[in-house]
């Protein structure tokens, strides 16, 4: 967990800054890309992690109203990223303080302190980013690294992704 709002920020800078590169990846026709029949897109996975960047907070009283994105094009789906993490940041950097990060608030039926909140936003970021980055394989699209070289990066390298 957090003890500290700049170690949550420095984290939350760097897997943003990640999951702004995959949407930057997508096409609009990739879109629709699903693993199974009925499961989800590539762009409802998309919006699914814009849309919690408001759900969460809302429900932890940060001041931002709940919203769920529908957006259908990679245009609309990278500005409502940048947009709902920029209110989502600024909301940590001016109503949280450190002290903040032990207070607790009722969230999915248990009480979680807003440290925890805060990790389990990042861990849901990344694990829908991975989700995506397998839908983005299926679709034939280039999958960006994220902590390390991805396997198209290792061989713009000249090097073998495979050893």
């Amino acid at each position: 967990m957090f003890q500290h709002i700049s170690d949550f920020l420095r984290i939350w800078q760097m897997e943003t800054l990640s999951t702004a590169r995959v949407f930057e990846h997508l096409t609009d026709p990739s879109l629709s890309q699903q693993v199974t029949p009925g499961g989800r897109t590539l762009g409802r996975l998309a919006n699914h992690i814009i849309e919690t960047l408001t759900e969460m907070p809302a429900k932890l009283h940060l001041g931002i109203d709940e919203e769920h994105p529908d957006f259908h094009s990679v245009h609309d789906l990278i500005k409502g990223f940048h947009k709902a993490n920029d209110a989502f940041v600024h909301a940590i950097r001016t109503k949280w303080n450190d002290e903040t990060l032990r207070d607790e608030t009722e969230l999915y039926g248990d009480m979680w302190n807003n440290s925890f909140a805060l990790w389990v936003l990042v861990a849901h970021m990344i694990h829908h980013r991975s989700q995506m980055s397998v839908l983005m394989r299926q679709a034939g699209l280039r999958v960006p690294g994220t902590y390390g070289p991805a396997k198209e990066e290792w061989a713009d390298m000249g090097l073998d992704p495979l050893k």
